[in-house]
Order: C-alpha cells, then structure tokens, then sequence
C-alpha cells in the first residue's frame, strides 16, 4: 500500500498514549483529531485508572462515537528479546498490515500508556507505518504532536 498522497486524511496514521490523562482530556483529544477508531496496543490492557481498564475504556470510545480494537497481543510491548527484534517478525508485519488496512478505512490512533511516543514502542509501529509510506503524527495533547523527522512540533 505504500507512497501515499499526504494530503489524503486517511493517509495519516496517529498514536496516542493514556498516561494520566483524565476521561474528559481523553475525549477532548478524540473529538479534537476526529478519530473514529482506537486501536489499543498495551501487551496489558489495565490501568490504575478506571477509565482506562480495557471494557470502560471500549465503552467509553464506543459510547463516543468511535469503533475500539484491541490488538495488544499482536502489537503489545513487553516483548522477550526486545520489541525491535520483533519488529522483524512475520507476527509484528501482518498487525502491521491490519493497521494499514483499518487506517485506510478509520481514522485511527494506536494506543498504549505512555504519554510520549520516543518511550515506549509506539516508535516502532510508528517507524513501521512510516515505511510504508503514512504520514505518522504521535499525538503529546490537543496543541501538540510529534513527527519524526519533522524539526518542530506543530498541529496537523
């Protein structure tokens, strides 16, 4: 699916981290990026925060508006040997593929727990994506994104 137009909106791929963010910041950040589709990444889908426990968080995007997927399994962190070296795995190039397809359909955010993309392996399914040609916007909070390769931060 590679080299895709960048000013087609279903040619950007965004990530998204919980940290501690509160049920509302959380929804004021899927309603700021119109996102129809959340894509849960966490090897553990639990939080210290209820609202972010897997079934509350499926329904608090469904009751949004949005679809939610988990695929944890598939694209979790936690990996023995390290989440790079799984990068080069068959298992970790067909989730990638799924996101390539669910991305051409939905606009969606992968999402995991931590705030900030360069601490945890959203880089790499961001790197992934990349490769192929999508244009990635880790989402910081409604006035900030990340875009590697980009020299600043700015809003899509």
């Amino acid at each position: 699916m590679g080299n895709r137009e960048f000013n087609n909106p279903r040619a950007v791929f965004y990530t998204l981290g919980t940290s501690n963010r509160t049920e509302e910041e959380f929804l004021e950040i899927l309603n700021h990026y119109q996102l129809e589709m959340i894509v849960d990444v966490r090897r553990f889908p639990a939080s210290r925060f209820a609202h972010f426990r897997q079934e509350k968080l499926a329904e608090l995007v469904i009751s949004n508006g949005g679809d939610y997927l988990y695929l944890g399994k598939e694209l979790g962190g936690y990996r023995r040997g390290g989440y790079q070296e799984y990068t080069r795995t068959n298992e970790f190039q067909q989730a990638i593929q799924t996101l390539e397809e669910l991305s051409g359909q939905h606009k969606l955010a992968v999402l995991c727990c931590e705030r900030f993309p360069w601490r945890c392996h959203r880089r790499f399914i961001g790197k992934a994506m990349a490769d192929k040609g999508w244009r990635v916007i880790h989402i910081i909070d409604t006035r900030r994104v990340w875009e590697p390769g980009r020299r600043k931060k700015c809003s899509p």
